[in-house]
């Protein structure tokens, strides 16, 4: 079947954040996530899985391990288990992203303090 954010699984996150499950099985999930201005997750990091972010549109910055990496459309970062990370909107535009986990990522998921 034909999946896109307009017939996924969707669900709401942080503060007025979307996301839809393109695919949501325990080996693989695919997630679009959309962030708007001004906006982030919080930092954590996850005990086995694997992801990679990708944007789709606009700007990000995913702070990775204490450095900020900047990333414009058409760009992505793999992020491995047990580094800790934020993928952050900064803009003023909205985000849209992907993140790919392997395994996936829920219930795995370990959220630091705040610097």
């Amino acid at each position: 079947m034909k999946i896109s954010k307009h017939n996924a699984e969707h669900y709401v996150w942080g503060d007025q954040c979307d996301g839809w499950h393109l695919v949501k099985n325990n080996d693989l999930s695919v997630i679009h996530e959309r962030v708007p201005a001004h906006t982030s997750e919080v930092r954590h990091y996850h005990q086995h899985s694997r992801q990679f972010f990708f944007v789709l549109s606009g700007s990000a910055v995913l702070e990775l391990n204490g450095e900020r990496i900047n990333l414009n459309k058409g760009e992505g970062v793999e992020v491995p288990p047990l580094l800790p990370h934020q993928m952050k909107n900064e803009s003023n535009g909205e985000i849209e992203f992907l993140v790919i986990s392997q395994p996936h990522s829920h219930g795995d998921r370990i959220v630091m303090n705040e610097k």
